[in-house]
C-alpha cells in the first residue's frame, strides 16, 4: 500500500483565511530549516508554503494499481493536481460532516463510475445511515453509486480488504477504518475524527497497525478555549478529548501507544499550536507519504 496523506488539517485548514497567528504565518512563508526538516519526511514545499487542507487520504494498491480515496475533502481538485493524481477508483465516506464529504461533487465528468463506500446502519441523530445521506446529497449525480456496508464486517475494494469501525464523534455517526492488504498483511488504521472514547471494539480492530493516522485537533493545555473544556482525563488530570469530539494532541498519543502503532501521524490539526513545534513529527502534514 502507498499511503498518501492528501489532507491533514481541521474545517479551517492551515494556514487559516485571514488568520495572522505565527503558525499561520509560518506556514505561508516557512523559513529554510522548516523546509528542510520536511524534506527529510519527504515533503518539498511549494509557493503555497506548508499546508493543512481538509482532512482526506489516497491509498494505492502496488499490486494492482487500483486506488481509494477516504473522505472527499473540499479541497479535492487543490489535492489532487498538488499530488499529480488521477480521479480514484472508489471512495469510502466516514461521515457527513462537510469538510469530509462535500469533495464528492468534484467527481463530476472526471469518472463514469465512483462507487462509493459507507456505513448502513441508522444514525439516532439523523433517523438514516450515512450511505443514505450521501445518496440524497448527491442524487443528482448519476456518476456516484453509494455502496451501504455493515461496521465491522471487511469488504474487498480496490484489492484491499476494507472494515468500517464505530468511533464517536457527537452527535453524528462517525466511522473509523480499517484497511488491510490481503496478501502482504499490512494495515492502515485511521479515524479523521473522533474523541478519546473510541469503544472498545473498535480499538481492537484499529490495533495493530502499521501506520495509524488519528484525530488529535489541539494540545491539551488549550481545552480551557472550549465552551465545554476537556473530557476523558488520564491519572494525571491532562485531557485526552477536547470539547466533546476531537481527541487532544495527548490523547493522539496515548491512543497511538495504547493500540501499538508502528507509524504514528496525528491529523485533523488546527492551527492552534505552540510555533516551534507546529510542523513536528508525530504532527502529520499533507503531502506525507508512506509505504506500507
Amino acid at each position: 500500500m502507498e499511503v498518501t496523506l492528501l489532507g491533514t488539517g481541521d474545517t479551517t485548514g492551515t494556514p487559516t483565511v485571514g488568520c495572522g497567528c505565527d503558525v499561520c504565518e509560518q506556514a505561508r512563508d516557512p523559513d529554510d530549516a522548516l523546509r528542510e526538516q520536511l524534506r527529510d519526511r519527504g515533503v518539498e514545499v511549494g509557493d503555497r508554503g506548508v499546508e493543512r487542507t481538509r482532512f482526506s487520504v489516497h491509498v494505492r494498491n502496488e499490486r494492482t494499481d487500483e486506488t481509494l480515496l477516504i473522505d472527499a475533502s473540499p479541497d479535492f481538485r487543490t489535492q489532487f493536481l498538488r499530488e499529480d493524481l488521477d480521479a480514484p477508483d472508489a471512495a469510502v465516506i466516514s461521515h457527513i460532516h462537510f469538510d469530509h464529504l462535500d469533495g464528492l461533487g468534484n467527481f463530476y465528468r472526471l469518472t463514469r463510475d465512483m462507487p462509493v463506500y459507507a456505513a448502513g446502519e441508522v444514525d439516532p441523530a439523523t433517523g438514516q445511515s450515512v450511505a443514505q445521506s450521501v445518496r440524497e446529497r448527491y442524487d443528482y449525480l448519476d456518476v456516484i453509486d453509494v455502496k451501504a456496508r455493515d461496521p465491522f464486517e471487511s469488504f474487498r475494494v480496490a484489492g484491499l480488504d476494507v472494515t468500517l469501525v464505530p468511533v464517536d464523534h457527537p452527535p453524528l455517526a462517525c466511522y473509523g477504518l480499517v484497511v488491510e492488504d490481503p496478501e502482504t498483511g499490512t494495515k492502515l488504521s485511521l479515524s479523521g475524527d473522533t474523541s478519546y472514547e473510541v469503544p472498545q471494539a473498535s480499538r481492537d480492530a484499529l490495533a495493530g497497525a502499521d501506520l495509524l493516522l488519528v484525530d488529535g485537533i489541539l494540545p491539551a493545555d488549550r481545552c480551557d478555549t472550549h465552551p465545554a473544556g476537556g473530557s476523558h482525563h488520564d491519572d494525571g488530570g491532562v485531557p485526552m478529548t477536547y470539547g466533546s469530539k476531537h481527541m487532544t494532541i495527548e490523547g493522539a498519543t496515548r491512543f497511538g501507544e495504547e493500540l501499538d502503532a508502528g507509524e504514528l501521524r496525528i491529523v485533523h490539526l488546527s492551527h492552534y499550536l505552540p510555533v516551534e513545534t507546529a510542523f513536528d513529527a508525530p504532527l502529520a502534514v499533507d503531502g506525507e507519504r508512506f509505504v506500507l
